[in-house]
């Protein structure tokens, strides 16, 4: 349950850990598919193209999608490290006026 923005007091919040891991596989693969469709892309006439066989450009689409998947994340975690407020506890981005803030972690219980 997120809590309320101590800006605005709304409840419309966005857990920014979340937000996180799923943009950084989706920067993986997007980045992926992209390197991967450059490096497979015809750079010659349409019937020499069709006629090659098409494992043999296998590899340089594996190579296009490892580093087209890296530069992906490496886009992705930038960006969200410029939203990350500073400090320890976990991030919110609040959806009604934009404020980014951290709520403490609770104190763990004392152990019996």
């Amino acid at each position: 349950m997120p809590p309320p923005c101590p800006r605005c007091a709304a409840t419309r919040l966005i857990n920014l850990d979340t937000a996180q891991r799923i943009g950084v596989v989706s920067g993986c693969l997007v980045g992926g598919a992209i390197g991967a469709l450059r490096a497979t892309a015809a750079t010659q006439p349409l019937s020499l193209a069709a006629a090659r066989f098409p494992l043999a450009k296998l590899p340089a689409a594996i190579i296009g999608a490892v580093t087209g998947g890296k530069s992906g994340v490496r886009v992705t975690s930038s960006l969200f490290a410029q939203w990350l407020p500073l400090g320890a506890g976990t991030p919110w981005l609040c959806l009604a006026c934009g404020h980014t803030f951290r709520q403490p972690h609770p104190p763990l219980a004392a152990a019996h």
